[in-house]
């Protein structure tokens, strides 16, 4: 450990980082973890609600602001505080539990999800051509004479208009301050890099020495509240060359995105938001480029796809006004800005383009989605969804398209549950129980011991739990079987998954009616979306031809256990299609194809939003499926549960 702190200052220093920092007497130690580039889990965002913060206070003494949310009496006399509401006193060392932190190494089995899916993605959509929006081309121009002695831009215009028809182009200025000397450095040859928007026409962005068009890249990124995505990609043969994720950092700030936008309205909250984002950005753009081998220097282009909050914190506008009603973002459309403006560590002439968004809720991530996957070219109905705290859904096909954004709450990222978390090493995912003796099998991410439960293994304990009858279609433990896995527990009924020993925490990991009635609510918010935007289209779930499942979560669901407890419709299970991450490969598409970016705009327009808040049927919708699977079981006619 360091020395002692300087005088009238405070030491801390984080065991697990080896990380330690000076701060003034009084700091807020989940912001002191920040500060020193230290994650500490918090999915409320630092408002004290959540418990998931929580640190073990090896050395030293904290303040306590308020009432602990979530810590026993047991934990507390043990040392454990919640880090958001510890005022720092003396110089501290602290640990950071296990259940507290993010394992990196699980990011191993998240990027597997990136470009997997049942069949060749880009193959899914039709009739689109290779002709990416941003052109490297050759000039040999005559150098000027007494007789021919136009401006040297001129003399780029005209020779681009002879050798490739292009007219009408205009011309950034950073190429204006460097065209002359660049045309004169390699005897009048040069490369010139186009950039074709489909309303505003072409643009001159960089013009280089001698013929550079062997090394013409671009960078895709699926930017998610939880991970962030990147690709390089090889614009003239239009294939991957690296590909990485990594968490986002913003994930220090709350998990979700409205723990985000509350975040982003404290003094400096916006600033520190998109530091946090562009830091991942310019991570992973380190190591894209060492993957490939090629230098930044040659990157022309990036495309970025994004929900709605996650575009306007990455772009520095405020999202206060996505939270409130009418929930208006600054901008949907879709929009070009130049990289550096952003403090992305690529040359100047480099520009981005951000897919566009449908409505607050509904981003160019979706778009991104419905371009890669075709839907928007199809007959068939098919539903697309993305399963997350916000659980965007569209219906529809090529005539049209539905959305809305279903607010499930935390709890498919593994918020609002007792011991939940996201997915990450040492979550419990799967899930399977003895009917004869209630013994659980359980397996987790990482096969390391457990430490909590991911989304994913939520809708496997239900699912479970109700086929055997150990939990009823209310979601209420059967008290009445003889098992010690059930058993009254500080927030009531509760059932035993794992016994201490077996734990990396310490304590038993338990899963609580309360827990139950958190996933129930989710689940109906879902279906009961998926219920108001087929009726919208005088359609039910059961006219729907295909189901596709975009997203990492999504890659991981049981099907069959998903169904079980009413969160996808009782479907043939060969219409349900796994995508994987539709978001980056749309953006990819996007940096492919000039048409593909006009399609991806006409997507956007063709979609009409529903607000779901306000719209009557979903309500009922919603209340009729607050109930395991649902409270009209003919919908799920496959759905066998014991003793039902």
């Amino acid at each position: 450990m360091a020395a002692n702190s300087p005088k009238n200052k405070i030491r801390v220093y984080f065991e697990f980082d080896n990380t330690d920092i000076i701060v003034e007497p009084g700091a807020n130690l989940r912001e002191t973890a920040i500060a020193a580039g230290v994650h500490i889990n918090a999915s409320c965002g630092g408002d004290g609600t959540c418990g998931t913060c929580k640190v073990m206070i090896k050395k030293g003494e904290v303040e306590t602001i308020g009432i602990p949310a979530r810590i026993s009496d047991e934990e507390y006399t043990r040392g454990i505080r919640q880090a958001c509401q510890s005022r720092i006193i003396t110089d501290l060392t602290v640990e950071i539990p296990a259940v507290s932190r993010l394992e990196k190494a699980v990011l191993a089995r998240e990027k597997k999800a990136i470009v997997t899916g049942i069949q060749p993605l880009a193959a899914l959509v039709k009739d689109w051509n290779f002709a990416p929006p941003i052109n490297k081309l050759l000039l040999e121009l005559e150098p000027p004479t007494l007789k021919d002695n136009i401006s040297d831009l001129s003399r780029m215009l005209r020779g681009l208009k002879q050798r490739y028809g292009l007219t009408g182009i205009s011309v950034d200025f950073t190429v204006l301050k460097k065209l002359s000397r660049i045309l004169r450095d390699d005897n009048w040859k040069v490369t010139v890099t186009t950039l074709q928007d489909n309303e505003l026409g072409f643009s001159v962005t960089n013009i280089e020495a001698g013929d550079t068009r062997a090394r013409h890249y671009s960078l895709a990124f699926d930017i998610g509240t939880t991970a962030i995505c990147g690709q390089l990609l090889d614009l003239n043969q239009g294939k991957i060359l690296a590909q990485s994720i990594d968490y986002n950092r913003q994930i220090s700030y709350g998990e979700d995105v409205i723990s985000r936008i509350i975040y982003s309205q404290k003094p400096g909250g916006l600033k520190e938001l998109g530091r946090a984002v562009v830091g991942t950005i310019n991570g992973l753009l380190k190591e894209l480029i060492k993957q490939a081998g090629v230098e930044v220097k040659d990157i022309s282009y990036m495309v970025v796809a994004a929900n709605t909050v996650m575009v306007q914190l990455l772009l520095g506008l405020d999202p206060k006004y996505i939270r409130l009603s009418p929930y208006v973002p600054t901008v949907t459309m879709a929009t070009t800005v130049k990289v550096n403006s952003l403090s992305i560590e690529v040359e100047e002439y480099v520009h981005l383009y951000v897919l566009p968004s449908v409505a607050s809720y509904v981003g160019g991530d979706i778009v991104a989605g419905i371009l890669g996957t075709g839907i928007y070219q199809r007959e068939m109905v098919t539903l697309y969804i993305d399963i997350g705290t916000n659980g965007e859904i569209v219906i529809g096909n090529s005539d049209l398209m539905v959305t809305a954004s279903c607010s499930a709450g935390p709890a498919f990222e593994g918020g609002s549950i007792k011991q939940g978390m996201i997915a990450t090493s040492g979550a419990i995912e799967g899930f399977s129980i003895d009917p004869s003796n209630l013994e659980p099998v359980l397996t987790t991410i990482g096969k390391t011991k457990p430490k909590g439960i991911c989304g994913s293994g939520l809708i496997n304990i239900v699912a479970g739990l109700l086929r055997v009858g150990a939990i009823s279609q209310n979601g209420k433990f059967n008290t009445d079987l003889t098992t010690s896995r059930i058993r009254q527990g500080e927030d009531g009924y509760e059932y035993v998954l794992v016994w201490a020993p077996q734990t990396q925490i310490g304590t038993d990991i338990v899963f609580t009616e309360i827990d139950i009635d958190n996933l129930v609510r989710a689940k109906a918010a879902i279906y009961a979306g998926c219920q108001t935007l087929t009726k919208s289209l005088g359609a039910k779930c059961s006219n729907i031809g295909q189901v596709i499942i975009a997203g990492t979560f999504g890659s991981n669901i049981n099907i069959e256990n998903a169904v079980t407890i009413g969160l996808l419709p009782d479907l043939p299970r060969d219409r349900f299609v796994f995508i994987g991450n539709g978001s980056l490969l749309g953006a990819r598409l996007t940096s492919f194809s000039t048409d593909l970016a006009g399609d991806g705009q006409k997507i956007a327009k063709m979609m009409t939003n529903f607000e779901l808040s306000e719209n009557t049927d979903f309500m009922n919708n919603y209340i009729a499926a607050l109930f395991l699977p649902h409270t009209n079981t003919d919908e799920f006619s496959s759905v066998k549960i014991k003793g039902v």
